[in-house]
């Protein structure tokens, strides 16, 4: 990490209010493609790591039976708060939280996680600890936006910061997924620089047949 857990929080606390309204074709695209895979059904827990300004939570809550939404960012936390209020939605709850350390409620078994935009503020090891962690809650499915390389980024072109962002190839976190037990079941290439994984924990027969 390029930046501690204090300085990023600092930084998204200055910006959280015009936050939605500064983002990218290809985050709103990321965005999209992860409710659409995360795909909960009624009775599921959803756990949103990074949830930032809630823009996934509000969206899986409709579908979801509980949605936990995780950020180090109190600036950004108010803003999903004052958003679900808003909605009258009753079964999303933000809270301070980081990849390693998600405070999940104790009565929350995570059937799904998702992140987007938020991982590759972390150094490969560090992926690697959170995937390894996120693991250990069991959930079924883990789906994953983010910048990411397909190939040999642009260098006059990046899709990130290089001062504060550290993103890591694909082929590294399907290689941390599959490492913490997980299958990848869909990759989805948005931009050079931004993809989706979508990680499961399948049965060893079913995970035989599977050709992403």
């Amino acid at each position: 990490m390029k930046r501690s857990l204090d300085e990023h929080a600092a930084r998204f606390d200055e910006v959280a209010d015009d936050y939605d309204e500064d983002q990218s074709a290809e985050y709103r695209a990321c965005a999209g493609l992860v409710v659409d895979h995360a795909d909960p059904s009624s009775d599921d827990v959803v756990l949103d790591l990074g949830t930032g300004t809630g823009a996934i939570a509000l969206a899986l809550a409709p579908d979801a039976g509980r949605v936990v939404g995780r950020d180090i960012s109190e600036g950004m936390l108010d803003q999903a708060r004052s958003k679900a209020d808003a909605e009258g939605l009753d079964n999303v709850e933000f809270g301070e939280g980081r990849f390693r350390e998600p405070n999940v409620p104790d009565d929350a078994d995570v059937d799904v996680v998702v992140s987007n935009f938020a991982m590759h503020h972390l150094s490969d090891a560090e992926k690697r600890d959170a995937i390894d962690g996120i693991a250990a809650l069991e959930p079924q499915r883990f789906v994953l936006g983010d910048v990411m390389f397909f190939g040999e980024p642009d260098p006059e072109e990046p899709f990130y910061t290089p001062e504060v962002d550290d993103p890591s190839t694909v082929g590294l976190l399907a290689d941390a997924l599959t490492d913490a037990g997980f299958t990848l079941t869909a990759v989805e290439r948005v931009h050079d620089q931004v993809g989706v994984l979508v990680a499961e924990r399948v049965p060893v027969a079913e995970a035989a047949e599977i050709d992403p």
